[in-house]
């Protein structure tokens, strides 16, 4: 079960933490699609926060098409297109026997509902010829002012895929689909609402990818001592932004938090001098160590360097070979 940390006492509001943490659970999948979100009451139970507030939270979700109200039930992690779903390919029979049992039941699901064997054939090479296609250009996108995230995506999906990737800011995905006639657009699941507004008019498909839930950190995390300082190293200003806030939620004025992005030299150097424990990305993680070996004369102690190693959920990179046709 997820656990929600509310610091009352901070100059963040209840609303913004509650936001980011609940955000934080459905992007790394914590709260996978179809998850439903705990109700008001019991949130408010959980938390001390008023209904009201989780109310305003949940709207605020649903507005940014993380989640979806249903009449009489609750609130739902909205499942976004191509999630879960089995690929369809044309196998070679004596290499998939098992796929060819699926095309079977495919196809007879579609002659069930009335197609023709023609018609049904027409389905299955358009889906193929489509995917085809939208893998011939694979695009990243998230808003300008946090290209660092989308650089991280770029950088995990073309090692674990072997293909180039192209990012591009959320500003300008407009103007490129225009230019393109078919392609993949790739996005966190925090900037999904905004994703599928530009890329629906397109007929591009959108495909979210969840982030690794850092497990491991957050525990490191909660065993820091009273009063010592942990550095967040990362390309990304909004993964700084919303660790910074998970990290107050969970330890509130215990420890210091000092974040950097890599490329402020004044800031990590600061961090290096400061902090006890630094949790990088992997992007950064050379840049950091460099920096860690470069102030050792100044430093009593080497601070600890924990390097996450991933930032798009293992899941995630699964379903886009799938979708591609990579494997």
């Amino acid at each position: 079960m997820v656990q929600f940390h509310i610091q009352s006492d901070s100059d963040i509001p209840a609303s913004k933490q509650l936001f980011d943490q609940i955000q934080f659970a459905i992007a790394s999948r914590q709260y996978p699609p179809g998850h439903r979100l705990p109700s008001t009451r019991q949130l408010a139970m959980i938390t001390g926060l008023h209904r009201n507030t989780i109310s305003k939270v949940y709207r605020q979700l649903e507005e940014t098409g993380l989640v979806e109200s249903q009449a009489g039930s609750g609130i739902y992690v909205k499942a976004q297109g191509h999630e879960g779903g089995t690929r369809r390919s044309s196998p070679i029979l004596d290499q998939y026997p098992e796929a060819y049992k699926l095309v079977q039941n495919s196809l007879d699901a579609l002659l069930g509902q009335g197609c023709s064997l023609s018609q049904a054939r027409e389905l299955f090479l358009s889906e193929i010829d489509w995917r085809l296609r939208c893998s011939a250009r694979v695009l990243v996108t998230v808003p300008s002012r946090d290209l660092g995230a989308g650089e991280l995506m770029v950088q995990e999906i073309e090692q674990a895929l072997k293909i180039p990737v192209q990012l591009v800011p959320m500003e300008e995905l407009g103007r490129v689909l225009d230019q393109t006639l078919s392609g993949t657009v790739v996005t966190s699941r925090y900037f999904i609402g905004q994703a599928e507004a530009l890329a629906a008019p397109k007929s591009v498909r959108v495909i979210p990818v969840d982030i690794y839930d850092y497990a491991k950190e957050i525990q490191i995390i909660g065993t820091l001592a009273k009063g010592s300082c942990i550095g967040l190293v990362s390309l990304s200003a909004g993964i700084l932004g919303v660790a910074e806030i998970i990290v107050h939620s969970l330890r509130g004025d215990d420890i210091l938090v000092m974040a950097a992005q890599v490329d402020d030299t004044y800031k990590l150097n600061a961090l290096v001098r400061s902090a006890q424990t630094i949790v990088s990305d992997k992007a950064s993680y050379a840049r950091v160590k460099a920096a860690i070996l470069a102030a050792r004369d100044d430093l009593i102690r080497h601070p600890e360097l924990i390097c996450s190693e991933n930032y798009i959920g293992e899941k995630s990179i699964n379903l886009l070979k799938r979708e591609l046709g990579l494997g």
